[in-house]
């Protein structure tokens, strides 16, 4: 939402064309490109494949209610129906929720979360915050990607599942904390199925997966002459008996990080400046110094203090209102904007990673032959975008600079749509100086039309940043001599240390009819493929 900083090419502030949608809604996203930063993926439902058992079955009246529940979670625990059905609103259903992860109740209305404790819903009618009522009767809102209903709830009460992080994520947590023993459980890259993963420094230090197993009883098992009736009963198993693995199970990864909530309280979205105790400068450029944070003492944050006369601000407060309810693992959460005062600050999540080319050019000796880890940021971008994409909003950006980079390897998608609102000439047409034309689509530059395909097209470019560990695509081509080449339909060249089934997706990134292009939620589903058959 921020442009970055420092010389990078910035956005473009021209009204963008989004499909399906007449009106276009605008957009914005923080970024800076210092090592500090402004700045999982989405849960699938499981079920499990034909081949294998389905979970015990053993009826269960859920909160009182009188309708029976015939399936189990691997956890033990009921669900009536797919992990992602939502229980009716029946006027008699007590809906029960377990926090996740604490909360502390810092603005006035909100309650504060005790992880593994459960509460009442008594309002859920808002996507992002939820009223609730704890075991002693207070009544305030709560977070809801803080919470999961009680009937739903499976593995996730257990420290040591991880959802949806992919092998090598779960190998760079592994490995960070080079212990013996020390495992994780996360979803397989089949649906319905789960992995362990564990470090072991036998014979060297490096992780091993195996897959969660279920024979004709419905049993779990890693070893066929070990089962346990569910996974957590397996994992205790395994903790005092290595039968069959590297080592026994001994500890999981520790303080793993909250997600960021959508905007810092229920219904707020201006923050007040004494709010905020400002740090050091994570970085700063054309638009402003961008600074670290922290709201009322707890919540880090990065901050960017705009330069007056840079953006049209009235425009673009408006549209943070609606900005702040945009809510996904895979982008930078904005918290808020200071309106009221002078410069304007906008308030986003802290990413310690700072931005992804950065990171990507610092690491490139220990990340260029990794293709795994590298196909993985692609995959996070992807879904980010394929989020953006189906809320109709368009980026106008997309790059590695404009990428940022939070603990566990996890990337965001930043600076998405504040171009809107840029009022430097020379970011509205293909022929100004800052305008990024390297990662332009023809119809870009030829009629600056902008729309999720022309995105897409981006991310292609973004692809071959990534697989050259942050290389600048055409090298040292001028602006003109890039635009006669797009125009001729030459392209790219495949990366060194890619694979030529992912060069083969960034290609069709860069089909010349926008048409032609693939979808994001396209591309997010050919590269889980791609990754697929790299490691298996």
């Amino acid at each position: 939402m921020l442009l970055g900083t420092g010389s990078s090419p910035a956005q473009i502030s021209q009204r963008s064309i989004s499909p399906n949608n007449s009106t276009t809604t605008s957009q914005f996203s923080l970024h800076h490109n210092s090592s500090g930063s402004l700045g999982s993926s989405t849960p699938t439902s499981l079920h499990p494949q034909s081949s294998v058992s389905t979970f015990k079955q053993s009826p269960t009246i859920l909160n009182g209610n009188s309708s029976l529940l015939d399936n189990t979670m691997p956890g033990g625990i009921p669900t009536p129906g797919t992990p992602n059905s939502k229980a009716k609103d029946n006027s008699h259903f007590v809906k029960i929720v377990v926090a996740l992860y604490p909360f502390k109740a810092i603005e006035g209305g909100d309650l504060s979360l005790e992880k593994n404790a459960e509460y009442e819903v008594i309002d859920d009618s808002q996507e992002h915050w939820w009223k609730v009522k704890d075991a002693m009767g207070n009544v305030g809102y709560i977070p809801s990607n803080y919470v999961k209903p009680k009937a739903l709830l499976g593995l996730e009460r257990y420290e040591w599942y991880v959802g949806d992080m992919s092998r090598q994520r779960a190998e760079s947590l592994l490995k960070q904390g080079d212990k013996e023993g020390c495992f994780v459980v996360r979803k397989s890259s089949t649906k319905g199925l789960y992995t362990l993963s564990l470090h072991t420094k036998v014979p060297q230090s490096h992780v091993k997966h195996y897959h969660i197993k279920q024979n004709a009883r419905g049993e779990y098992y890693l070893s066929e002459k070990h089962c346990c009736e569910t996974i957590p009963d397996l994992i205790n198993y395994h903790r005092h008996n290595s039968g069959g693995l590297a080592c026994r199970l001994k500890s999981s990864p520790c303080d793993r990080p909250v997600p960021p909530t959508a905007g810092l309280s229920h219904d707020k979205w201006e923050i007040h400046p004494l709010e905020l105790m400002l740090m050091e400068e994570l970085g700063s450029g054309q638009f402003g110094v961008v600074r670290r944070g922290k709201w009322r003492g707890s919540i880090d944050t990065a901050v960017k203090m705009m330069k007056e006369g840079t953006m049209s601000e009235d425009d673009f407060i408006e549209e943070a209102k609606v900005m702040t309810k945009l809510q996904h693992p895979n982008l930078v959460q904005l918290y808020g904007v200071c309106s009221k005062h002078r410069p304007i600050y906008i308030v986003t999540e802290y990413m310690k990673h700072g931005s992804l080319l950065n990171y990507l050019r610092r690491h490139e000796t220990s990340l260029i032959g990794n293709m795994g880890l590298l196909l993985d940021m692609c995959i996070q971008v992807s879904k980010g975008m394929a989020y953006l994409e189906r809320h109709n909003y368009i980026h106008r950006d997309l790059a590695a600079r404009n990428c940022l980079v939070g603990s566990e390897n996890v990337v965001k998608v930043a600076d998405f749509g504040l171009a809107r609102y840029v009022l430097d000439d020379q970011y509205t047409s293909s022929g100004g100086t800052k305008f990024p034309i390297k990662w332009a689509p023809p119809e870009v530059l030829n009629y600056t039309r902008f729309s999720s395909k022309s995105d897409v097209w981006a991310y292609g470019v973004l692809m071959w940043e990534i697989f050259t560990c942050g290389k600048m695509p055409y090298g040292r081509l001028k602006n003109t001599e890039v635009v006669e080449r797009v125009q001729r339909g030459i392209i790219l060249e495949k990366p060194k240390s890619c694979a030529k089934e992912i060069y083969d997706v960034m290609k069709k990134c860069w089909s010349h009819t926008p048409e032609d292009r693939p979808s994001f939620r396209v591309l997010k589903e050919q590269l889980a493929l791609v990754a697929q058959t790299l490691t298996d």
